[in-house]
């Protein structure tokens, strides 16, 4: 009984208060300012043109630099950049090709991680798998001094999800490989192109099991390959070199606009400033750096700021991991303030659905959230926000509400992990569709007293 008078109170919250009305108006002009405002733009710009941002490199500490020096000089307050031990990984000297039955070169990348070939290479015949379950089929010993092929496509869809399955092969494929006594592994890039350019991407590389070298084909020369298979023995020829360091960091930055009446309620947003070493990270994932920062600025510009604060994260090692766990054990005293996180990391695309905590669609805030978004084209789901980002899913785990503003991720896998991810590859008016959607929406939060907490435990 008290669970149902909890959610019918939060849900029939007065509509039509002065205040509440100047919320609602101020959203919908943030919304508009945010459609013709070219921030998110220059802030993607800025941070693609550093170059490539692995951790590591000498381009993710300039980048940690500037992450700092930007938020500061757009006004932002308690601005840090929180150091957390992250072993680095350096690629080196790599290449692949046919020896036999017809010699020639293939396009490959080294798994993000991956350990090295010997210095000579590793040469060896192919043996075909079309699906990563057809390899972890195979009996122990079957691959002794052969090089495992693993060609399983990707599926397009707008929502990505196909990534989940198909990237099964790259993340765990070189410990089974090993298991089976293959020597090395190549797979057929986590992919929903049609070019040569091959994808990166981290692969397991725990020391509870063995690995081999592992590296990513682009999709055509998969399938050349699966189709030279066919016919009979195939030997291929592949070096893959790299280094690590054990002792090096990286850095979570962060800033926030001070609430100006409820300091204390913290709103969590943000995107990951590293990125793999072959693009420049423009869709993954400086667009989600932009789109976070420039709607907190945008609010941050208001003659009046909302009552709770806005704390903008760009976090500093998603790609090979650690930003979730090491900013959770940065903030475990701060949890039960957090009253709602999020993140941007699929692009620039538009965004086409909201989806909120569980118990919260019915509140009046909620509801007019939802309203705004419909003029941007973004429907409600029906299904609550879960899994609202890799970097913020140790703070969800502890119970920190989450939201998920979905992008179109239909082209997303085309250059995700490549080379060919920069800046070209951005759509200005999308990517401001996006800074409207996260501008309208948090302002809406940081300016209300809605509890997502209690809502959800209403609605149980």
């Amino acid at each position: 009984m008290i669970r149902k008078l909890l959610l019918a109170a939060a849900s029939t919250a007065p509509l039509s208060t002065g205040a509440y009305a100047q919320d609602i108006a101020t959203a919908e002009a943030l919304r508009d300012k945010a459609l013709k405002s070219d921030l998110a733009w220059e802030i993607t710009e800025e941070l693609t043109d550093m170059g490539p941002r692995l951790v590591g490199s000498p381009a993710m500490e300039r980048a940690k630099d500037w992450g700092v020096a930007k938020l500061k000089a757009m006004g932002f307050t308690n601005v840090v950049a929180e150091e957390f031990a992250k072993p680095s990984w350096t690629r080196g000297e790599e290449w692949a090709e046919i020896t036999a039955p017809y010699p020639q070169k293939l396009s490959i990348i080294g798994l993000g991680r991956t350990i090295s070939t010997p210095a000579a290479g590793i040469e060896a015949e192919v043996v075909l798998f079309k699906t990563y379950n057809e390899l972890l089929a195979a009996p122990a010993g079957s691959l002794k001094g052969k090089i495992a092929f693993v060609n399983e496509p990707m599926t397009r869809a707008q929502d990505g999800a196909g990534y989940g399955p198909a990237g099964a092969p790259r993340r765990g494929g070189p410990a089974e490989a090993a298991k089976r006594g293959a020597l090395a592994l190549l797979i057929r890039s986590v992919s929903t192109s049609t070019s040569t350019v091959p994808h990166t991407g981290t692969t397991a590389h725990g020391t509870d099991a063995p690995n081999v070298p592992a590296a990513a084909l682009g999709v055509p020369e998969a399938d050349l390959l699966e189709r030279l298979a066919l016919k009979g023995p195939v030997q291929v020829k592949l070096k893959l070199a790299n280094s690590t360091d054990a002792k090096d960091v990286a850095w979570n930055i962060a800033g926030e606009i001070r609430g100006s009446e409820k300091p204390d309620e913290i709103i969590v947003i943000g995107g990951h400033i590293d990125s793999w070493d072959v693009g420049t990270g423009a869709l993954d994932d400086a667009t989600g750096v932009a789109i976070t920062t420039a709607a907190a600025k945008l609010i941050a510009d208001l003659p009046k700021r909302p009552k709770r604060t806005i704390r903008v994260v760009m976090w500093g090692s998603e790609e090979s991991g650690g930003s979730s766990d090491a900013y959770l054990a940065a903030h475990q005293n701060e949890l039960s303030k957090i009253v709602l996180a999020g993140e941007s990391d699929t692009g620039a695309d538009r965004i086409y659905a909201l989806a909120l905590p569980k118990g919260s669609a019915e509140h009046p805030v909620m509801k007019q959230a939802s309203r705004i978004m419909t003029s941007l084209k973004i429907y409600t789901d029906r299904a609550p926000s879960a899994g609202g980002g890799a970097d913020i899913s140790g703070i969800e785990r502890a119970g920190v509400p989450v939201i998920n503003l979905h992008q179109d991720a239909s082209r997303y896998f085309d250059f995700h992990h490549t080379a060919d991810d920069t800046l070209d590859k951005v759509d200005p008016a999308q990517l401001a569709q996006n800074v409207a959607a996260w501008t309208s929406f948090i302002y809406l939060v940081a300016d209300s007293d809605i509890d997502f907490r209690a809502l959800g435990a209403a609605a149980k």
